[in-house]
């Protein structure tokens, strides 16, 4: 072993060093929060290749950003050189569509097929609804998208789903029976247009290797060793692939923390690391329990938090950090307030630290919950950024460009075609369109073929607009064809006329969206000249931006910010002051999320990512009242203030509400404090309903009525109020508390 070697492995722990040195048969590293995962599995790589003279075309690593695959490839080539470029890694996204795209004959698509966005797919499902006369506000776009999404991570076909009386039964329950045939109409429409969305990507991976065992085959040879990053956030569909391709030799580590599974909304499945074992009975488990990021008091109470759920693989984090100080406990009286003494805390803690914007983050459950923290950030002139905004991709002239590349790219792409078609306007209504997607169905064609025979479908200037846009994109094609992606984008965006019109705009937004095209071309002038990309092709271009996440585009220069966002948004990422607002109950744990222990269990993890994103000092506040749905509620403190053990928390008496009870330091304070929350999860309240439970019409529900629900038992209305098209109730349970509920959902018995 060189020098260098020995180097890189002295600076692990033993755990680290045996998780990166077991390199043969299936491995499980059990990651703890800040434990050096990825250090461990940078050198794990950097060590099969050099020591083990593993070819890196022969390595799969799987992640879930491009940002991690990124950090991990650079740090890799660091070790052994540039031959870290020929590794397979990248998001599981990424490598599938690249395999697809090498495969696609396969299944019937071409190799340049095209990947709908969210927004792609929801106008997609726009237009079905319309065309079936469908309701759009009980067959919602974006509840529809989940439920086919929810399907097909799953590996529920359209046809297994129609097919499905449970399926059917619960659409039919739920005053959706026309579910099963919009998902049957949606995948066919994506396939004629050969476009696929993000979950196709992994269902159709999976049908590819089930059909084709040849395929199958070729890349259980080709992946000698395969890994996969954060293997608590999997879903069936992925860990079916994954465990295809290792089948043969068996060479798979995962690594993950199922104290950190948070993202059961996204389908993603905690039994997949939970039962790992028992699809791998010889498999070498290693736990990497010292904490590298956080101090002795936050670790602590991480610990305190997550040792209250029952379903875990039991390990002990510890760190050498010092001791660092106490959490801080932040009670108001508002919400208002609590983004006041938030802000002041952060100004205070700036001036006394010589700290940066940028060493603080704002966690919260929901994302409306940062109004009135932004409002008392921009008071105290704190400068802020809401990670989870608008990225550049997603912005309408970028959009709008990239839907002129896309189409010229593939002419069956009818979404790109729907946004182009009249843009800049040129003529060409919906109803022509319409028309055009009629023809192309009744004559069993494709959509260009439609578009150039235009005058026999449509008349007039219509006919005429359409042909010259079809000339138009016959030429963008010939450029895409002929071309690297710089000098076709190029022409695209100068000669579609967007890039006049938003020229000619001379309005401050205007101008910005001109800056902002301008920075377009630039991304693909970088893409051009990276001498990593061998394929300088619009295709190549349009897949790599098609699979880039939002924190991954942001372009902002000025770094110095405090970091605002959702808890399930933090994880991965540290900050050395964390402040986790909202402490409420029906807030954190959510509400929804308090009807079964396997939900609470999640809930508390979700606190156990929250509290382990700080490195020095932790903050938590609460609220005594709060707006939520246009009124204001009495609220009580959250139940997992009570699960923190009382040596690492005290009242912040500076930055609470002078209005609230005074200070006082001692542990049975900080229990008067934390108790009076709700039962936990074992006493939850879960009612039964009457035996002659039938949802009364709610339409003439009137404050005093005595009511049921299913769920929460019996309760008296105490007011009703109508916003819009909404008519909520808030009642008050007898054994749950105060709800408020929408009437068109609550399933409530007038008594």
């Amino acid at each position: 072993m060189s020098n260098l070697d020995q180097a890189y492995l002295d600076q692990l722990n033993p755990p680290q060093k045996e998780a990166v040195l077991k390199v043969e048969g299936p491995t499980m590293i059990i990651a703890g929060a800040g434990s050096g995962k990825t250090r461990v599995l940078t050198y794990r790589i950097a060590h099969l290749i050099k020591e083990h003279n593993v070819d890196p075309f022969s390595i799969l690593s799987l992640t879930f950003t491009n940002k991690a695959a990124r950090e991990m490839r650079e740090r890799i080539e660091t070790v052994v050189g540039s031959n870290a470029r020929n590794l397979w890694m990248g998001t599981f996204h990424s490598v599938f569509s690249r395999i697809l795209r090498a495969e696609a004959d396969k299944l019937g698509y071409p190799s340049h097929f095209t990947i709908y966005d969210t927004d792609d797919s929801k106008s997609l499902l726009k237009n079905i609804i319309k065309y079936y006369g469908l309701d759009d506000k009980v067959y919602k776009p974006n509840v529809v998208l989940n439920r086919i999404s929810s399907a097909k991570n799953r590996l529920v076909s359209w046809q297994e789903y129609m097919n499905n009386p449970i399926f059917l039964q619960d659409d039919t329950e739920n005053g959706k029976p026309e579910m099963g045939k919009i998902y049957k109409e949606y995948v066919q429409r994506c396939f004629k247009a050969d476009a696929m969305d993000f979950d196709d990507l992994l269902f159709n991976t999976n049908v590819l290797f089930r059909d084709h065992i040849d395929v199958l085959n070729k890349y259980q040879q080709r992946f000698k060793y395969v890994m996969v990053d954060e293997f608590q956030d999997t879903n069936i569909s992925q860990y079916l692939i994954t465990k295809k391709l290792a089948a043969v030799r068996r060479n798979i580590c995962v690594v993950g923390d199922d104290a950190q599974s948070i993202y059961a909304f996204r389908g993603a499945d905690i039994q997949n690391i939970l039962n790992f074992e028992k699809d791998y009975p010889e498999l070498n488990v290693v736990k990497l329990e010292q904490n590298y990021r956080s101090s002795k008091t936050i670790v602590g109470a991480a610990n305190s938090i997550i040792g209250k759920n029952k379903n875990q693989l039991r390990k002990s984090v510890w760190t050498d950090n010092g001791e660092g100080e106490l959490i801080d406990l932040i009670k108001a009286t508002s919400d208002s307030e609590e983004g006041k003494l938030v802000a002041s805390a952060i100004f205070e803690s700036k001036n006394q630290n010589h700290y940066h914007n940028s060493d603080f983050a704002i966690l919260y459950r929901t994302n409306s919950q940062s109004r009135a923290l932004e409002e008392a950030l921009r008071r105290n002139n704190i400068k802020y950024k809401i990670i989870g905004g608008l990225s550049f991709y997603q912005r309408k002239e970028i959009k709008d460009v990239l839907g002129y590349i896309r189409f010229a790219v593939n002419q069956n792409d009818e979404q790109a075609l729907r946004r182009i078609i009249n843009l800049p306007k040129r003529g060409i209504g919906d109803s022509s369109v319409e028309k055009l997607v009629v023809a192309a169905a009744e004559n069993n064609a494709d959509l260009w073929t439609a578009l150039d025979n235009a005058k026999h479908v449509l008349s007039g200037r219509a006919a005429t607009a359409v042909t010259e846009f079809v000339t138009l994109i016959k030429s963008f094609k010939l450029a895409v064809e002929k071309k690297d992606a710089f000098e076709a984008a190029s022409h695209i965006a100068k000669n579609s006329g967007l890039l006049k019109e938003l020229y000619d705009d001379k309005t401050i937004e205007g101008r910005n969206r001109y800056e902002n095209v301008q920075e377009l071309l630039n991304g693909i002038k970088d893409f051009v000249d990276n001498s990593e990309n061998e394929d300088k092709s619009m295709s190549a271009f349009l897949q790599e931006i098609a699979l880039l996440t939002d924190v991954e585009n942001d372009k902002d220069e000025d770094k110095d910010y405090v970091t605002m966002m959702t808890i399930h948004s933090s994880k991965g990422l540290e900050f050395k002051n964390v402040f986790v607002v909202g402490m409420e109950e029906d807030l954190f744990p959510s509400q929804m999320m308090i009807s079964s222990r396997q939900d609470l269990e999640e809930e508390r993890r979700l606190f156990y990512v929250a509290i382990t994103r700080a490195e020095t000092k932790l903050y938590m506040s609460y609220a005594l009242t709060r707006y939520r749905f246009g009124r204001l509620k009495t609220c009580e403190p959250s139940r997992f203030l009570s699960e923190i053990d009382t040596d690492f928390i005290k009242i912040n008496q500076k930055f609470s509400s002078p209005a609230s009870p005074a200070a006082d330091y001692t542990r049975s304070f900080v229990n008067q404090v934390s108790q009076p929350v709700r039962k936990p999860v074992n006493q939850a309240v879960v009612h039964k309903p009457s035996p002659d439970f039938k949802p009364s019409n709610t339409s003439r529900l009137e404050v005093g009525n005595k009511v049921e629900h299913p769920k929460f038992g019996f309760g008296e209305v105490t007011s009703i109020e109508i916003q819009g098209a909404n008519k909520k109730a808030s009642i008050n349970f007898e054994k749950a508390g105060e709800k408020t509920l929408l009437l068109s959902f609550a399933k409530l018995r007038i008594l």
